[in-house]
């Protein structure tokens, strides 16, 4: 069970406006719009707060209009965004007012009633009084409520919000909220906001398996695959559990060679950024079937720069194209600032090694958030400078004064010097390794920061 007063589902034929509806009530940009017929191919989530109830809001694809072949991607499309409303406590049925009545939209829309009788028909594209009134052609369909609407000029969303809350009167979760039921309440909200999150990015190229891999974590088929290259746009989120810990899956939009993304494909790269930033793991996903390229490596960055553990995964296992020796070889001298990675081979397709990936993640988010006692680590400063001394500036001493961790996710500790300018990269690189022999630290980047003593207010302004 979710942990929301409910769950809507915004569906409709492509176009109708789904995806700005959705941006209208989450008040957020998390959906991309376009004028691109089918932009969005996946359901994504948000949250919409009407009278300080917060209601889980699912933007779902454009459905199938009868015309593409059976086996298209969008026939994958239009089956996720019917099965996400009959799972939904209330439906928004979207159609295009502009357009006039359409017979698909009266066959879907019947269809859906029959499953989920919860269903409002909301108008969107109604701009002014007069198209109001010719619009009253769509009470054809037979719908319990119709709203006529306008994202655009934002006419009619609050009307259409009070009707949501209407809506959803017997709703078990409202019942809770009603019933002023706070002992079993916050029974409920113990078992779902209590409990740490990791949120998990799925990075890679297009078509190596990042929807794949999603579908195999999560044990259900939850994000669209496909063959048609660049099918996941949006990025996905979806959360789970592993070993009893929360979790929270992002399946990235797979990412093209800069002149080759062209269109949507340009907002699915900054939208990709924009997960990573809120990332505490990233699974790189690369294709063990062919060759690495370049655009790995260039991923393979983006982990580096948002300072994220990492997972690195071998898949498609099962058509490798070369012995483990050989491509760990290849891996080694094309990605090695990632030589703190562990390195798993699977095949989402059959579920290979997919539990060992999970104990994976579990061991590498304990290593991300880790914190290390600060006699521990002056110890070792201790202990590393004494066996490899502080190399000189220009004859004067360099001095450890002493050192601190001030920052996990990833470990970040401050050594207090009274030359910090004049610790050489190379040295902490060397105090890293030194570390990593101590402690369990794979997966994630260790990073030391040289400060003078009085500046620890700055610790995280900048990297030496």
């Amino acid at each position: 069970m979710d942990k929301f007063y409910a769950q809507i589902a915004i569906i409709g034929l492509p176009n109708a406006g789904k995806s700005s509806l959705f941006n209208r009530l989450s008040k957020a940009r998390i959906a991309i719009t376009s004028e691109v017929s089918g932009t969005t191919r996946d359901v994504k989530k948000g949250i919409v707060t009407i009278n300080d109830r917060e209601f889980l809001l699912l933007d779902t694809g454009g459905l199938d209009d009868g015309k593409l072949e059976e086996d298209s991607l969008f026939k994958k499309v239009s089956e996720k965004s019917l099965q996400a409303g009959e799972d939904s406590d209330l439906i928004l049925y979207l159609v295009d007012g502009k357009s006039g009545v359409n017979e698909i939209d009266k066959k879907i829309f019947y269809s859906l009633q029959k499953k989920n009788p919860n269903i409002l028909l909301v108008v969107n594209k109604i701009d002014n009084d007069k198209e109001k009134d010719e619009a009253w052609s769509f009470m054809e369909f037979g719908a319990k409520e119709c709203f006529f609407i306008s994202v655009s000029h934002n006419r009619g969303i609050n009307a259409l919000k009070e009707a949501i809350l209407e809506s959803i009167q017997n709703n078990p979760i409202a019942n809770l909220l009603e019933n002023n039921d706070d002992e079993s309440l916050e029974e409920f909200l113990d078992s779902k906001f209590n409990d740490e999150v990791i949120n998990i990015g799925i990075i890679g190229r297009v078509n190596v398996g990042k929807s794949s891999l999603l579908n195999a974590l999560l044990q259900k088929d939850r994000a669209v695959v496909s063959n048609v290259a660049g099918t996941t746009i949006d990025p996905v989120d979806e959360e789970g559990e592993i070993n009893g810990t929360r979790v929270n899956f992002v399946d990235t939009a797979g990412i093209r060679r800069r002149g080759r993304i062209d269109g949507l494909e340009k907002y699915a790269l900054n939208r990709t950024r924009e997960v990573l930033s809120r990332t505490d793991i990233a699974i790189l996903v690369l294709d063990a079937s062919e060759p690495f390229v370049e655009l790995d490596e260039k991923i393979a960055g983006l982990i580096d720069e948002y300072k994220l553990g990492v997972i690195v995964v071998f898949n498609k296992w099962d058509i490798v194209h070369k012995d483990f020796s050989s491509i760990m070889e290849d891996f080694r001298l094309r990605f090695k600032f990632l030589d703190y990675a562990p390195i798993i081979t699977i095949s989402a397709k059959n579920k290979r090694h997919i539990q060992k990936l999970e104990n994976e993640i579990l061991k590498v988010y304990e290593n991300f958030t880790q914190r290390i006692p600060t006699s521990k680590i002056n110890d070792l400063i201790k202990e590393a400078t004494f066996k490899h001394a502080l190399p000189s500036d220009r004859g004067k001493i360099v001095k450890i004064y002493y050192a601190v961790q001030f920052e996990s996710k990833p470990p970040q500790i401050a050594l207090i010097s009274n030359r910090p300018d004049s610790i050489h990269f190379s040295y902490k690189r060397y105090l890293v390794n030194f570390f990593r022999e101590r402690f369990s630290l794979s997966g994630v980047k260790i990073i030391f920061i040289a400060r003078r003593r009085g500046e620890i207010a700055s610790f995280k302004e900048s990297e030496d």
